[in-house]
């Protein structure tokens, strides 16, 4: 499917933050010698993933890590199960996996270079956001034309009856992708109002819930749904073409260090300022939201109405939603 046959309609907010953009460290690829492989564990999208090695490769650090990619929920729960014994030397993960492992198990080094958000409020010393994503409604625009369906206008819509079976999004309980979907709903129509019309979109999705986060976009792509629920910045080319938005709600993922005290791989530190200081400019062509200091988002990838969930997002929050989620099904 062409990107001209794609629309989207953005629903929700912006993670903002700002940076102190500094070179890798003097050492990039002095410590290879004798120092064993960083081992890199991440959730993160392969367009993320194929960036952030990109940026070690050009900055001295080809052969001198693994990288292993994992589902949000399997990771996240992998760290909060495993702490400090976890195999990782760095992560990358949805951020508030990240500070639930911090607060319950103190397992994160604090990061050795500066770096200053946007938003002031969400500093933090033990990780630093690597992406923001966003949630977006995804449109084929001639399967809706091939089924006489209207362009919907709301996440309401996708509960009527014309779009049953035409409809595809993921499962909070495998990918957070889902759970953009979630805050949406509730912070829209409050959390009754929220399971009403999730229960109607879970009704139309059928077959199409899916456990990946890019698998909606995907159906959407190949004609096999109408519309689905997916990440904006997956379909952000689409959105160049002129296509209508409207805002967003969005999550950030972040990298962090694991402590493992005297047996901390020396290079996890520097590959994690590497990736930030020298990674970010190749990250923002797939994931635009500015989130440190010195870094814009450029206009045309710029949601309209931003909006922000009025609580934190935290990973007892997360489980609030998933037990609703549930309850739709």
């Amino acid at each position: 499917m062409k990107a001209k046959k794609i629309a989207l309609i953005l629903t929700g907010a912006i993670l903002a933050g700002t940076l102190s953009m500094t070179g890798c460290g003097q050492s990039a690829g002095a410590g290879a010698s004798g120092a064993e492989q960083v081992i890199i564990y991440s959730n993160a999208d392969d367009e993320a993933v194929e960036a952030m090695k990109a940026t070690l490769d050009a900055n001295g650090y080809e052969g001198q890590y693994l990288f292993q990619t994992f589902g949000t929920s399997e990771l996240g729960g992998k760290v909060m199960a495993e702490g400090t014994d976890i195999e990782a030397d760095l992560l990358t993960l949805s951020t508030f996996y990240i500070d639930a492992a911090q607060e319950e198990q103190n397992m994160f080094q604090p990061l050795e270079f500066d770096y200053t958000f946007i938003n002031s409020a969400d500093q933090k010393n033990y990780c630093a956001p690597i992406i923001s994503q966003e949630g977006t409604i995804i449109v084929n625009t001639e399967v809706l034309a091939e089924n006489n369906l209207e362009m919907p206008t709301c996440l309401k819509d996708l509960t009527k009856p014309e779009y049953k079976d035409l409809v595809s999004v993921t499962d909070v309980k495998s990918s957070s992708t889902a759970w953009l979907l979630i805050q949406a709903l509730v912070s829209e129509y409050g959390e009754y109002g929220a399971k009403e019309v999730l229960s109607g979109i879970y009704e139309n999705a059928g077959p199409h819930i899916e456990s990946s986060g890019s698998a909606p976009l995907k159906k959407v792509r190949a004609g096999e749904v109408a519309v689905g629920f997916g990440l904006r910045q997956q379909a952000v080319a689409d959105k160049a073409e002129g296509l209508p938005t409207e805002g967003n709600f969005s999550l950030t993922e972040s990298v962090a260090v694991v402590d493992k005290g005297g047996d901390t791989n020396p290079l996890a530190q520097e590959m994690a300022e590497c990736i930030i200081t020298q990674g970010r400019s190749e990250l923002q062509k797939y994931y635009p939201n500015a989130v440190y200091e010195g870094e814009i988002t450029d206009e045309a990838n710029s949601s309209a109405y931003p909006k922000v969930f009025p609580e934190p997002l935290t990973l007892s929050l997360l489980e609030k939603h998933q037990e609703l989620s549930e309850s739709c099904k």
